[in-house]
C-alpha cells in the first residue's frame, strides 16, 4: 500500500493544535495551584496572627499539599505542632524533611536541630541527645551543647556533663569553671560513696583549682577530711574558706565547730565564729557558737551570762522565731506540765523557716541544694535560712 502525502499535511496541524491545547491546560492548572498555595499561606498567616492555631494548621496543610517542595511551610508547621504539643506530628514533618534528598545544608541542619527541640520537648532524652550530637560542627553547635549538658546534669551523668561543660569553657562564649567545679563536687561524692577516698580528694582537689573562689569544693573536702578522721586539716580547710567565702559561713559553720572540737582547737574556732557573726548575724553561727560554749559578743562574755542567753542577744538585733523557740525550750514555765505541748507547736511553726529557698524558682528544702532540684538552676539558693532572707 503506497503512502499517501496528503494524511501528512492534515496530521502535523492536528498535532500542533493538540499540542498547544496541552501546554496551555498545563499552564492553567500551575497557575490555578500557585494563586492556591499563596492564598492559602497567607490565609494560614492571618490564623496564625489572630492566635487561630487549629486553622492556622488546616491552611497550612492546604499549602503543603500545594508545593510539597515548600521547605518554610514545612518548618512553620512542625513549628505550630511543637507548640500545641502534638509532637509526634512535629517529629513527622522534621523527619521528612531529613529525608529529603535535595535539602540544602543549612536547611538540614535546621531540620536536625528542629527535630532536636520536639524531642527534647516530648522528654525523649535518649532520642533527643543522639539528634543534638548530630548538631556538632554546625551553626547550632553552642546551643546544642547547652542542651545536651542540660540533659546530662538533669540525668546525673556527671561524665558527660563535664566533658560538655569543658567544651562550652573552651569556646570562649562564657566562664563555666564554677559549674565544671561542680560536675567534679558531684563526681567526688560519688566516688566517696563508693568508698574510694582518695580518688575523691583528687577531683576535689581539681574542683578548687578550677574555681578558688567557691565555697563548695572546700566545704565537700572538709567534710571528707573529717570522714577521714583528718580533724585538724578539716578545720585549717574551712578557717582559709571563711576567708574566701564568708557569707557562705553559715553554710559550714556547724562543720567548722565539728573540726575544732575534734582537733581540740574550740578557742580558735570560737573567736573566729564570734568575729563573723558580729560581722553577720546568723542562727546557723549562732547555734556554732553556743555549741562551742560561748556567746555571740565578748561584751556579754564579761557579764558571764550562760550560752542560752545568746539566743536573746540573737533576738536583740533581729526578730527570730526560731531563735525564741530554741531559748523557750531550755526555759522552765510556771505550768511547766503544758511546755511539751507549747514546745512542739512552735517547733511546727518554726520547721518552715529553717527551710532553704531556691531564689531563681522559689523551690523550698530542708536540705541546702547547690544544684536546685526545681528549675536546675547552680548557686540558685542563699546560705542562709527563709526567716533571714
Amino acid at each position: 500500500m503506497d503512502f499517501d502525502p496528503s494524511w501528512l499535511l492534515i496530521g502535523l496541524p492536528v498535532a500542533f493544535v493538540l499540542g498547544w491545547l496541552a501546554s496551555r491546560f498545563d499552564i492553567r492548572q500551575l497557575k490555578l495551584e500557585n494563586r492556591q498555595a499563596p492564598k492559602a499561606y497567607f490565609r494560614g498567616l492571618n490564623f496564625l496572627l489572630n492566635e487561630q492555631q487549629d486553622q492556622a494548621i488546616d491552611a497550612f496543610i492546604e499549602a503543603v499539599q500545594n508545593d510539597p517542595d515548600t521547605q518554610e511551610l514545612h518548618f512553620a508547621l512542625g513549628n505550630l505542632f511543637r507548640r500545641r504539643g502534638e509532637y509526634q506530628r512535629a517529629v513527622r514533618v522534621h523527619e521528612h524533611l531529613l529525608g529529603r534528598g535535595d535539602l540544602s545544608r543549612s536547611d538540614r541542619e535546621r531540620a536536625q536541630h528542629a527535630l532536636a527541640q520536639d524531642f527534647l520537648r516530648a522528654g525523649l532524652l535518649d532520642r533527643a541527645e543522639a539528634a543534638l550530637q548530630k548538631l556538632e560542627g554546625t551553626r547550632y553547635e553552642n546551643e546544642a551543647r547547652l542542651s545536651l549538658l542540660a540533659i546530662y546534669e538533669r540525668s546525673r551523668e556527671w561524665t558527660q556533663a563535664a566533658a560538655v561543660a569543658q567544651k562550652l569553657d573552651e569556646s570562649d562564649q562564657a566562664s563555666y569553671s564554677t559549674r565544671r567545679a561542680h560536675h567534679l563536687c558531684e563526681q567526688a561524692t560519688e566516688r566517696s560513696a563508693a568508698g574510694d577516698m582518695s580518688g575523691a580528694a583528687k577531683l576535689l582537689a581539681q574542683a578548687a583549682e578550677l574555681a578558688p573562689q567557691a565555697p563548695r569544693p572546700a566545704i565537700d573536702t572538709a567534710t571528707l577530711q573529717l570522714r577521714n578522721g583528718e580533724a585538724a586539716a578539716a578545720f585549717d580547710t574551712l578557717v582559709a574558706l571563711s576567708d574566701t567565702a564568708p557569707l557562705a559561713l553559715p553554710l559550714y559553720a556547724a562543720a567548722l565547730q565539728q573540726a575544732a572540737v575534734a582537733a581540740h582547737r574550740e578557742g580558735e574556732a570560737l573567736a573566729l565564729l564570734q568575729r563573723r557573726y558580729v560581722e553577720s548575724p546568723s542562727i546557723d553561727v549562732l547555734e556554732a557558737v553556743i555549741a562551742l560554749g560561748g556567746t555571740p559578743t565578748a561584751t556579754e562574755q564579761d557579764q558571764a551570762p550562760t550560752p542560752r542567753d545568746g539566743y536573746i542577744a540573737h533576738l536583740a538585733q533581729q526578730p527570730s522565731l526560731v531563735a525564741a523557740s530554741r531559748w523557750l525550750a531550755g526555759e522552765r514555765f510556771e505550768h511547766e506540765q503544758f511546755h511539751p505541748q507549747v514546745q512542739r507547736a512552735l517547733d511546727q511553726a518554726t520547721r518552715p523557716l529553717m527551710r532553704y529557698r531556691c531564689a531563681a524558682c522559689g523551690f523550698e528544702a530542708h536540705q541546702y541544694f547547690w544544684h536546685c532540684p526545681g528549675c536546675q538552676a547552680w548557686d540558685s539558693y542563699p546560705p542562709r535560712r527563709v526567716e533571714e532572707l
